[in-house]
């Protein structure tokens, strides 16, 4: 059973004020639970047009109808922007202008006029802006990262990045609709962009294919991205993929080296968590983030002294269990002087320029260079 009582914290913090501007799937499912969960956030305010859905959620939060009256109040320090993707640019905007540090979550804008606009805006004001990329803290990319810096796969040649589920029936959401910034490359796009930029730098070159499969569907609900990048690492392409129409899932990452291959089935389990209501803390995680499909690593090992003969060598991978609480507490720490943004202005930008260029890419379907 949760409690609607945040963390302790010590009487010499002040925490920051922090206001949730949405309360649709991200905010009620993501944000207000995380940001709930870190010592030195308060959940002051929610503003949404159904304020009986809050408050049967948060019964000692504040609801505000407007954003205004959020961007108004000088009590709040941190706004979280968790609406349609169309309105996030003038939402942030306001806010930024308020005097308040931003979070927005992904994608930032829906063109990168809009984000550098919003970019220039946040140091203008000597504010932070930054953008929700969760996904940083899955338990399968985590791993991912332990075993390339293990070094076990060698040197990494090809990678592929599936985030496939099945949901045949066209949802009724803004994200289904034929608005801009909406469809799956943009939605799921986002993450994945972010996790291969996070691993191997920004590519050389994208070619993006768009499509709509489901009946009734107005945006794309299908998209697949090749990356190259050859001048970083020689050899090296990289598939993103993402489908609403997989009746059976394949693996969630394929990555082969020179010496090894690492394959994951499954995604991160902290979605469905909070979806079902689970409310995690990071004073007392517990078994929070802990994915059983740890992943495998598949060698082939020398047997002999000459290397004539080898064996094909199963290992789980490591288990790193997956944390979003971090994204807010690092983000906390920041505020306060004491480390590195989440997501830096640079990252927000590169995101957002392969997401724009993806779509350029559909469209001439051909190779576009960054």
């Amino acid at each position: 059973m949760t409690t609607d009582t945040q963390p302790t914290m010590t009487p010499a913090q002040k925490p920051l004020q922090v206001a949730l501007v949405g309360y649709g799937n991200a905010g009620r499912i993501f944000h207000a639970p995380l940001i709930f969960g870190v010592p030195g956030l308060h959940l002051a305010c929610i503003c949404s047009s159904k304020p009986d859905a809050v408050l049967a959620d948060w019964p000692n939060v504040r609801v505000v109808a407007t954003p205004e009256a959020v961007f108004a109040d000088p009590g709040i320090d941190l706004v979280v922007i968790a609406t349609s993707n169309e309105s996030h640019f003038p939402l942030a905007k306001a806010a930024l202008l308020a005097g308040k540090h931003v979070v927005v979550d992904k994608p930032c804008a829906v063109t990168l006029a809009e984000t550098d606009e919003l970019l220039a805006t946040a140091l203008a004001q000597n504010r932070v802006l930054t953008v929700f990329q969760n996904r940083r803290f899955d338990s399968d990319f985590l791993v991912l990262k332990e075993v390339l810096a293990s070094g076990q796969l060698g040197r990494v040649v090809h990678v592929e990045s599936h985030f496939d589920r099945y949901r045949p029936q066209v949802p009724g959401r803004w994200r289904d609709e034929n608005l801009p910034g909406s469809g799956l490359w943009f939605d799921l796009g986002a993450h994945l962009v972010d996790q291969v930029l996070q691993l191997f730098g920004p590519p050389d070159a994208v070619q993006v294919d768009l499509a709509t499969q489901r009946e009734g569907a107005q945006v794309n609900d299908w998209f697949h991205a090749q990356l190259k990048f050859e001048s970083r690492h020689p050899g090296l392409r990289v598939i993103l993929h993402g489908s609403a129409l997989v009746p059976e899932i394949g693996p969630r990452w394929t990555v082969h080296g020179t010496s090894g291959s690492f394959i994951k089935y499954g995604l991160d389990p902290q979605e469905d968590a909070l979806k079902a209501g689970r409310r995690p803390q990071l004073t007392a995680l517990q078994d929070w983030g802990h994915d059983p499909n740890v992943g495998q690593v598949v060698r082939h090992e020398a047997m002999d002294a000459d290397g004539g003969d080898t064996q094909r060598v199963v290992r789980a991978a490591p288990d790193v269990p997956g944390n979003y609480l971090l994204y807010y507490s690092q983000l906390r720490d920041h505020l306060a002087g004491q480390g590195p943004v989440p997501v830096t202005q640079e990252q927000v930008r590169q995101v957002m320029a392969i997401l724009t260029l993806g779509e350029q890419s559909a469209r001439e379907g051909r190779f576009l260079a960054l």
